[in-house]
């Protein structure tokens, strides 16, 4: 028989402060599973960009992850990581652009400082992937997708800012314009 773990003051105060946001209405929220072997205590969220909610309308999404460790990592330099990504179908003119990846991570640290979500220790990639399709899938054209992870200690128990600049991250992947908050965006039926 297991004791079940308490939930560390810390860790608990940083979750307190995820709840309650919907950055805007395209972009939906679900809590996942998070991972169990990284960290002690950890919370996963995903997002997905869908103006209308119809599976056909999906231009992108990712994952929010948030690990903590009461004795803190050394790779983290701290006790929490929020780990993020984000992966969206790009025009395929961009998928040859040689600044695609630099205006990739330009987007995320843009996010992190308009957010206000401070960090430190910050690393990731932005990854292209061109794919052309043979045989039975000609009738589809090529698709040119763009993901960014990253990672980062936040040096704050708030996370609200971090979460807000991972939507905000996501939605600019996926090629929405940008939107004040309380803001809606009208889309036309097809």
């Amino acid at each position: 028989m297991s004791a079940e773990r308490r939930v560390p003051a810390d860790f608990e105060a940083a979750l307190l402060s995820l709840r309650g946001h919907r950055p805007r209405p395209e972009f939906r929220l679900e809590e996942v599973p998070p991972p169990t072997r990284i960290a002690p205590f950890a919370l996963a969220l995903t997002g997905e960009v869908n103006p209308t909610g119809d599976p056909d309308d999906h231009l992108g999404g990712g994952r929010f992850v948030v690990l903590y460790d009461p004795d803190g990592q050394p790779a983290w330099n701290g006790e929490f990581r929020v780990i993020v990504m984000a992966r969206a179908q790009l025009e395929p003119e961009l998928g040859s652009d040689p600044l695609l990846g630099e205006v990739g991570w330009t987007w995320l640290t843009d996010a992190l400082a308009a957010e206000g979500a401070p960090y430190h220790s910050l690393s990731g990639t932005v990854t292209r992937a061109l794919s052309e399709t043979f045989g039975g899938l000609e009738l589809r054209s090529g698709t040119v997708d763009i993901e960014i992870r990253a990672s980062w200690t936040p040096t704050a128990l708030d996370l609200a800012p971090h979460l807000r600049a991972w939507a905000l991250l996501t939605c600019q992947a996926a090629g929405l314009p940008p939107a004040p908050y309380n803001v809606s965006t009208l889309y036309r039926n097809r």
